[in-house]
């Protein structure tokens, strides 16, 4: 971003372009980052990102296609002494699809949950676009282990995150196109796919766009 006088267009591809103009800049809040395949980068490679906050001051974001290893949501909440081993967990009908995700490589040690509007935690709760909200206490796990938690949610450990104008210029520098979400794509369970569906929802062929990027 050059002094705030940045404002972007998206072609047909996806691939948002970055032009210097009058008109405000416009962030890719409640978008989903689709990283491409020559991102070298492990930490992100075919990685999926649902972007939480885009402003001048940098963006954060939830990689929402990378599963936590073996751990379970009824695990997770025994691990941090939500509920007692004895206890029961009773999940509302859809907790059990609650997926814990690696979120990114920044406070991996924390959790943020990505959920429908349907539920919110005052002064705890981001709002973001199209009913994703946003929270990072545990008062929304214990809500979700007493049965009247959000309708949809996932449980990311970590976050991915860029400083001032950082994501723009890998935008600029190809490395991440973008498209809009949608709930499957957030909170779907097979996330093996998510990367492939995601390109798919913006006309682009994974073969060829893997057959571009290796000649370029």
């Amino acid at each position: 971003m050059v002094e705030n006088r940045t404002s972007k267009t998206a072609n047909k591809s996806g691939e948002t372009r970055f032009a210097s103009g009058g008109s405000a800049p416009t962030y890719l809040d409640g978008q989903l980052l689709i990283a491409m395949p020559v991102m070298d980068d492990e930490r992100f490679a075919r990685s999926v990102i649902y972007v939480c906050a885009h402003s001048a001051d940098g963006a954060m974001g939830i990689i929402v296609n990378r599963p936590a290893g073996s751990i379970d949501f009824p695990q997770l909440l025994r691990q941090l002494d939500i509920v007692d081993e004895s206890s029961d967990i009773e999940l509302s009908d859809d907790g059990e699809s609650v997926r814990v995700l690696r979120g990114g490589p920044v406070d991996t040690s924390r959790g943020f949950v990505l959920h429908s509007s349907d539920f919110s935690i005052e002064n705890a709760t981001l709002p973001i676009d199209d009913g994703i909200c946003l929270t990072a206490t545990l008062d929304i796990l214990k809500a979700i282990a007493q049965g009247h938690g959000p309708k949809h949610a996932i449980l990311a450990l970590g976050y991915a995150g860029w400083a001032p104008g950082q994501l723009e210029n890998e935008i600029q520098h190809n490395g991440w196109l973008h498209c809009p979400a949608d709930d499957d794509l957030i909170f779907g369970h097979d996330t093996d796919d998510k990367y492939q569906r995601a390109l798919e929802k913006i006309g682009i062929n994974l073969a060829m766009l893997s057959n571009v990027a290796g000649h370029a």
